[in-house]
């Protein structure tokens, strides 16, 4: 690594959440922070999520928070499934769209611009609603589960994969704005989420918790940030990188006491 953390320009994160966490999960400044792995575990842990939730070849998939587009795009390569990706941020959707292109797989993947929270797709379209690494940033989760809810047909299925949390148990510091963009400062148990589904008429047939899948992806953006720190002029990119690596070291105290986790969830429709 010779070059320095990309800008990090302030952002409103307490007027706009969704908006935030979009804009800057599709920045350069994350994408190098984290590598082009942006959640835990990477491939590896979506396959294991689509397993859980039983993807079979040839199924329609809503990929919601899609970024861009590198799950949506396995599906659709390895599991000829027909995905939708929809995301907040316009810059990542422009990137999914692009990198599907360079696949060749325009026909079985299209990518559009919408919030999780009101999604603009017919009632029992899809046979699974995915999500990873998103859900803990929803400001409305129920409303977001709901949504899901809506879109999925009878007999399908709602994936997610999420950052856990026991928010009682985590300092001040990882429940502010600026954690939230690390899907921290709203995350939930993974029994809430549990609780969250089952309120929507959905019980859980598989929950697994990778909390080492999540304690590897902070421990890289943690050495990332102490180069990008070292290598900031003073002023307020070194400020700003500063900051981020106390939030990361932080981060990993949580994990190894438990109080943060990673966890794959798998849920069906009570009663199907």
């Amino acid at each position: 690594m010779t070059r320095p953390l990309p800008d990090l320009s302030p952002l409103d994160l307490e007027t706009d959440p969704k908006g935030c966490c979009a804009r800057l999960y599709e920045s350069d400044a994350v994408r190098w922070l984290l590598d082009g792995e942006l959640h835990p575990g990477g491939d590896r842990l979506t396959h294991r999520l689509a397993g859980l939730a039983g993807i079979e070849r040839g199924q329609r998939v809503l990929d919601i928070a899609c970024g861009s587009g590198a799950t949506a795009l396995l599906l659709a390569r390895e599991l000829e499934c027909e995905v939708v990706g929809v995301d907040l941020g316009a810059r990542a959707i422009e990137q999914a769209v692009a990198a599907a292109g360079a696949a060749a797989l325009e026909g079985r993947v299209r990518f559009v611009v919408g919030d999780a929270e009101e999604l603009r797709f017919a009632d029992a379209g899809f046979d699974v609603a995915l999500s990873e690494c998103s859900l803990c940033t929803f400001p409305d989760k129920r409303r977001a589960i709901a949504e899901m809810t809506r879109v999925v047909r009878p007999a399908g299925t709602i994936a997610i994969a999420d950052v856990t949390a026991d928010l009682n148990a985590l300092p001040a510091q990882l429940r502010s704005a600026a954690a939230r963009v690390a899907c921290v400062a709203d995350a939930r148990s993974a029994d809430e989420y549990a609780s969250l589904l089952r309120d929507a008429g959905w019980e859980p047939v598989a929950i697994e918790t990778h909390d080492d899948d999540l304690r590897g992806m902070v421990d890289r953006v943690e050495a990332r940030l102490r180069v990008a720190r070292m290598l900031s002029p003073p002023g307020e990119q070194r400020d700003r990188a500063a900051e981020a690596l106390s939030l990361a070291r932080m981060a990993l105290d949580a994990i190894v006491r438990g109080d943060l986790g990673y966890a794959l969830i798998a849920a069906r429709r009570m009663g199907c």
